[in-house]
């Protein structure tokens, strides 16, 4: 088996990729802390302001869920949270009355504008060129 990685390499680098995964989380979470917001949070709000403007950039919140890997029920938690702030609304689906759509509000847009820059900064220092050659093999 050519090009076949052994045992023990391959879980090596599984923990090299959780290691860096742990480290970019933390220092993403201490960084947004200055705007009130965590690496989720900020997340969320990401995702939000991507949507298309012709659905008024909402997500059901299991399109959310699946894009930020945390469960329904963790992600309804944080969006209570995003609510209570004022970042985010919640409101029944339209073409699907049990379902629930998050929208960005103004100032979701304003919050996620100021921190979008160091969320970014600390992107690219724990994942530019130099650190993660364990996500290049």
């Amino acid at each position: 088996m050519i090009g076949v990685m052994s045992e023990h390499a391959l879980v090596q680098r599984w923990r090299e990729v959780l290691a860096l995964h742990a480290r970019t989380a933390c220092e993403l979470d201490r960084e947004l802390h200055h705007y009130g917001l965590g690496a989720s949070d900020f997340e969320v709000l990401d995702i939000l302001t991507e949507g298309s403007p012709d659905d008024g950039c909402s997500f059901r919140v299991q399109e959310l869920a699946d894009r930020v890997h945390l469960s329904q029920s963790a992600l309804s938690r944080l969006v209570g949270r995003l609510e209570k702030e004022g970042l985010v609304t919640r409101g029944i689906c339209a073409e699907d009355r049990r379902g629930v759509r998050v929208a960005i509000t103004d100032a979701g847009r304003t919050r996620h504008a100021f921190a979008r820059p160091v969320q970014r900064a600390v992107l690219e220092r724990m994942l530019g060129q130099d650190e993660p050659a364990v996500l290049d093999r």
